[in-house]
């Protein structure tokens, strides 16, 4: 499932009661001509008598739904509360339902402080999300919430680690099919950034030659008489995604399997 905010009301709106039972959690992914990024929630618990930290690590953005809410509006909803962050690509990819989801003290503690109850079943709704970083800028939104390198990312509060390899699985099988890789770049790129870009994601090199002759059948990837520009090394062609004719020619799926 495929969503995009273009309702500012529907992310803003907060509707009704919490449902305690089904909550929405979003991998965020951003590419930043280096690195596949997720962006990641600051976790920090007190003890409310003496201030005192007592842990602190990071999760995925995510939270409960409202129990009038569609998920895709949740999805959003949360997005914006915790980054600022509207009109960007969502991907519903997995249902976590584990009953042994909680298992792990902190975790209980956290929810037991926010007044839940960790052993009461909780679902969640997986979405994955792509941003092309470079022109986004995060909103303070009452959270700490940073870019983190996937390759360096070991251990998250939860079952997030098992979210976030289901998303990047999810996000592979699709990349290689399917071009959302433009959604993680910027609006001008090089053929150089592209394959990049799929190097990273797909966690493989790929032969330029192969590469290039590839690419070279997407008739929506459109060269412009423009080039880099302040670069060290010589500049490169520049080129655009033309969504409308790859809505066209549809059928034409792209294979980069390897």
């Amino acid at each position: 499932m495929h969503a995009e905010t273009n309702n500012e009301t529907t992310v803003h709106k907060r509707i009704g009661t919490i449902n305690n039972s089904v909550s929405v959690d979003c991998v965020i992914f951003g590419f930043d001509f280096t690195n596949l990024n997720v962006l990641l929630v600051d976790r920090v618990m007190y003890d409310e008598h003496t201030g005192v930290e007592l842990f602190s690590d990071l999760t995925l953005t995510g939270n409960h739904i409202f129990e009038e809410e569609e998920l895709d509006d949740a999805a959003t909803r949360i997005l914006y509360e915790l980054t600022g962050l509207e009109n960007i690509y969502l991907e519903q990819f997995y249902v976590f339902g584990s009953p042994k989801r909680i298992t792990r003290q902190n975790d209980k503690k956290w929810l037991e402080a926010n007044g839940r109850d960790p052993e009461s079943r909780i679902f969640t709704v997986g979405y994955y999300s792509l941003l092309a970083t470079d022109n986004v800028t995060l909103q303070w939104k009452g959270r700490n919430v940073r870019w983190v390198p996937v390759s360096e990312i070991t251990d998250l509060a939860f079952d997030h680690m098992d979210i976030l390899h289901k998303a990047l699985g999810a996000l592979r099988k699709k990349l290689i099919n399917e071009p959302i890789g433009f959604e993680l770049l910027p609006a001008k790129f090089t053929l150089s950034q592209l394959q990049r870009l799929y190097e990273v994601v797909l966690g493989v090199p790929l032969d330029k030659r192969n590469f290039r002759k590839k690419i070279s059948r997407m008739n929506y990837l459109i060269p412009l008489d423009e080039k880099q520009k302040g670069v060290a090394h010589k500049p490169a062609r520049l080129y655009v995604f033309d969504r409308h004719i790859y809505e066209k020619n549809r059928k034409e799926l792209l294979d980069f399997a390897i």
